[in-house]
Order: structure tokens, then C-alpha cells, then sequence
């Protein structure tokens, strides 16, 4: 079975790639950075919504990650780039956007913005319990001081939940580089993409999409290695328990073992 695989389309995939798929390589990257971005900036908004003392906010909180955590993310994709313009009445995903040094196409930011949302209800639950882990005594000294709740949180309580938040955060970007392959049902031209078209051409899945694993594995290895960097400036384990690169590759962190982690 191994003799019928064209190992050369193996080995240029991987080492000699060309300009198209390096194109496809970037669009992944960038379309997994700027929707972890949006999904942090919604995540920390919906949970100093869900910690409010207004119940509107709250429920609004609830309702937001009850719709996005429920419902598949590939029907999130396929809702915002083909039912949002047709629901709010106009065109709020265009099919081209001019940020004035580069335009974006606008399957992908409706990809972004899909995969944002949906990312954003899974940081909530992270960032809020970060937040939580933070002794509110913390809270009380600060106010004691004369800081607003606002200033509170922004130079007191998140630094510290930062470590908390980071370890979970860098396994919901790890799944967000898988994630962008989805991206491809609405026309993105990203890694998959790539290598769907040329299995169509070819009919060799076993080169094509072997190659384009092997690539995703190396994206979300190298950012292993970056976030163990990240939570070294941290200090998210300053008591010499750190894990080692292989346990970092293979296991998972929830926000409850970066919290008891950090509490040793």
C-alpha cells in the first residue's frame, strides 16, 4: 500500500511548496490571528457583561454564548457570509473590503468575523474564570485606594489573571488554526483549499492532505512553543513545575489546572 504513494508530491508539498500554496499558508495564519483577536476582545466584553450587576447585560452575556457554543460553527460560517446581509437588510459583509494599504476579500473577513464570534463565547468562560481565581480581596484593596472598578481591573485583577487565561488561551488558538480549514466551504482560499483543489485534479488524497496535516501540525507546534515563551514571561509557574515541551505538544490545559498551577 505504501509503494502506491507518489512520495515526491510528499516531499515538494513540504519542502519545495510554491507561491500559491505559500499565499494559501498565509491567508491561514492571518485569518487564525485576527479571529483570535476578535474572539479575546468579545470574550473579556461578554464577561465583565456576565459579572454586572445590570441583569440585561447578563442575560445578553448568557444568551450570546448559549446561541454560539450551540449551535456548529460551520452554520455560523455559512449564516454570516450568506444570511447576515440578507437579515439585516444591507450589505454589512461586502465582497470586497479597502482598508487603503491592502483589501481583504469578503469570504474572508466574513470568515474572521465567524469564526470571531464563535470563539468569543468559548474566552468568555476562560477569561471569566480567570478573573474568578483572583482573590477579591484584591479587588477590595484597590477600591480602598481610591481606583475606580474600571482602573481595578485593568492594573490589578487582569495582569494577575493573565496567568490564568494564557495556558487555555493558547489551546483555543491551537484549535483556531485547525478551525480556519472550514473557512474554505465559502470560497477562502486557505491550506485546505489548496489541497482539496489539487486532490480534485489529481485524485491522490493520501499526498495532498497528508502534506496539509503534516503542515497544520507544524503551525500549531511552533505556537506551542511560543506560548511556553508567553507563560514563561508570565511566570504562570514560578514554582518549578513547568511542563515539559512533549507534555505541552500532548495534553491540554483547562482554566482549572492553570489556576491550581499557579496557586501552588
Amino acid at each position: 500500500m505504501l509503494a502506491s504513494v507518489d512520495w515526491h508530491v510528499v516531499w515538494v508539498r513540504l519542502f519545495h511548496p510554491d507561491h500559491v500554496f505559500l499565499r494559501a499558508l498565509w491567508t491561514t495564519v492571518y485569518i487564525a490571528v485576527a479571529a483570535q483577536v476578535l474572539g479575546v476582545v468579545l470574550g473579556l466584553l461578554a464577561a465583565l457583561m456576565r459579572m454586572s450587576r445590570l441583569a440585561p447585560l447578563r442575560w445578553l452575556s448568557g444568551a450570546y454564548v448559549l446561541l454560539f457554543r450551540g449551535t456548529p460553527l460551520l452554520v455560523q460560517i455559512f449564516f454570516v457570509y450568506y444570511g447576515i446581509n440578507l437579515l439585516f437588510g444591507f450589505s454589512l459583509i461586502p465582497t470586497t473590503l479597502n482598508f487603503g494599504v491592502f483589501t481583504m476579500d469578503g469570504a474572508v473577513f466574513a470568515g474572521i468575523l465567524a469564526l470571531g464570534l464563535n470563539e468569543g463565547a468559548y474566552m468568555r468562560e476562560i477569561i471569566r474564570a480567570g478573573i474568578d481565581a483572583i482573590d477579591k480581596g484584591q479587588m477590595e484593596a484597590a477600591r480602598s485606594l481610591g481606583m475606580t472598578h474600571g482602573l481595578s481591573m485593568r492594573r490589578i485583577i487582569l495582569p494577575q489573571a493573565a496567568r490564568v487565561i494564557v495556558p487555555p488561551l493558547g489551546n483555543e488558538f491551537n484549535a483556531m488554526i485547525k478551525n480556519t480549514s472550514l473557512v474554505f466551504t465559502i470560497g477562502v482560499y486557505e491550506m485546505f483549499s489548496d489541497a482539496e483543489i489539487h486532490y480534485s485534479q489529481t485524485f491522490q488524497p493520501v499526498e495532498f492532505f497528508g502534506a496539509v496535516a503534516i503542515w497544520y501540525l507544524l503551525l500549531t507546534s511552533v505556537w506551542t512553543v511560543i506560548q511556553a515563551q508567553i507563560e514563561k514571561k508570565l511566570a504562570v509557574s514560578d514554582r518549578g513545575d513547568e511542563l515539559s515541551l512533549w507534555e505541552r505538544l500532548t495534553e491540554a490545559v483547562t482554566p482549572w489546572q492553570a489556576w491550581a498551577r499557579g496557586a501552588r
